[in-house]
């Protein structure tokens, strides 16, 4: 495979990667980056990408969601739209090009297309998303979810850690809780979506390959655990009579590793906490997590029966009570077939005449865009064995290049789909 450049991709790639850096610096703190949900950072990244939206021939706008938005007509005004983007909120202590990227390069996207004076049989759309990462109130997706008309009035009273609810977040930030179904498209407005986004794994590096498309979103299911047993003193408790909590969740951990691995899904447990706490104290309570996620959610859904089974074989053989609760659910995200086959043939526009494809194992915009249109997506390849969520995150300008030409093939790729799809209903009227 020989990689192959469009005339002056690496130019691009480089102005990309500066206004990442750039976005980077608009953080909640100085020592690392921060950039939640209707902060005063949220604000500066939204002003910002929209003066490089309007300088890219765009017409830009803020949704009622926060979400920032820019818009170049088709052939004719008032076409439907084909969605780029991804968002532009981070976690504490993030990378530079998780979300940001994949906008930076919708907004090349267009600014080619513009400049070119390309009639394309759909508008172009580029949208940063907001509250992808669920950071600040616990609840991820929130842009992309009031895009699609997925939003839950239920969520106006989370709050966060300075509880603050989201109905009060969204007043300060100067939007009205009263216009957001106005976010919300409906179907016959879009023609799809497609997003650019930093792999965060390490397949595409270990195979030593820059691109991949992605055939499906993970599924997600996340719980609170709770084994509940009897705390005592830890010098007068003889083994034969102890209920110890933290002993009996330390096993169900242990399994649950062994069960993801045998299932070939995801299973994790993030956070661990032992009751009442104190070093001379058998734990009589331990509350802890499981995060699952699989490609299929028949796989999903097919582990999680066998963590329970065996918390309950755990529980009572050691004297204990067991409880869970499920706290999140998305279910995996198939991406269409013929975005998919369009993000494809922008691969092999690049060189790669015979494309890696990869599920994401990470939770994206697209699950809930999904709702209300067809999505795809194009992985770039990043450094580091694929870490993300880190201040180590690292892509390369090459790579970023190669993604810059593949997006927008893909996109011409789509507009020949829709012309052929438009030419065939005309015949056949």
């Amino acid at each position: 495979m020989t990689p192959r450049l469009a005339s002056g991709s690496l130019a691009v790639a480089e102005r990309v990667l500066d206004r990442c850096d750039e976005l980077a610096a608009i953080s909640s703190s100085p020592e690392l980056l921060e950039r939640v949900h209707l902060s005063p950072e949220h604000r500066r990244a939204n002003d910002r990408v929209a003066a490089w939206m309007a300088e890219a021939g765009l017409t830009p706008w803020q949704d009622a969601a926060g979400n920032q938005c820019a818009r170049l007509e088709g052939a004719r005004a008032g076409l439907p739209a084909l969605l780029l983007g991804s968002h532009l909120d981070t976690v504490r202590d993030a990378g530079r090009y998780d979300g940001m990227l994949g906008v930076l390069l919708a907004i090349e996207v267009a600014t080619r297309v513009a400049r070119r004076g390309e009639e394309l049989p759909f508008a172009l759309e580029v949208i940063g998303f907001t509250d992808e990462e669920g950071a600040r109130f616990g609840n991820a997706l929130l842009g992309s979810r009031a895009l699609a008309g997925g939003f839950d009035p239920e969520w106006w009273e989370d709050r966060d850690r300075d509880g603050l609810t989201l109905r009060e977040a969204f007043v300060d930030f100067g939007l009205d809780p009263a216009r957001l179904p106005s976010a919300a498209r409906r179907p016959e407005t879009l023609v799809g979506y497609l997003e650019t986004h930093i792999e965060q794994g390490p397949y595409l590096e270990d195979a030593d390959r820059a691109l991949a498309v992605v055939s499906s979103i993970a599924g997600a299911r996340r719980f609170e655990f709770t084994l509940t047993g009897v705390a005592g003193h830890a010098g007068g408790t003889p083994y034969a009579r102890r209920r110890d909590a933290l002993v009996g969740a330390s096993e169900l951990v242990v399994a649950v590793e062994q069960i993801g691995r045998a299932a070939g899904v995801i299973a994790t447990v993030g956070r661990l906490q032992a009751f009442p706490g104190g070093i001379n104290v058998i734990p009589g309570r331990v509350e802890f997590t499981l995060d699952l996620r699989a490609e299929h959610d028949r796989d999903r859904d097919a582990a999680l029966a066998d963590i329970r089974l065996r918390a309950r074989e755990i529980a009572d053989r050691r004297g204990l009570r067991f409880e869970s609760r499920e706290i999140y659910r998305a279910d995996a995200t198939p991406c269409a077939p013929w975005l998919q086959e369009a993000v494809a043939s922008g691969i092999r526009r690049t060189g790669d005449d015979d494309p890696m494809t990869l599920w994401s194992r990470a939770g994206h915009d697209g699950m809930a865009v999904s709702g209300v249109t067809d999505v795809a997506m194009l992985f770039v390849r990043c450094g580091n064995g694929g870490i993300s969520h880190h201040p180590d995150e690292t892509v390369t300008v090459h790579d970023v290049a190669l993604a810059l030409d593949a997006f927008e093939a893909a996109v011409l790729a789509v507009a020949e789909r829709v012309r052929a799809e438009a030419q065939r209903l005309g015949a056949s009227r």
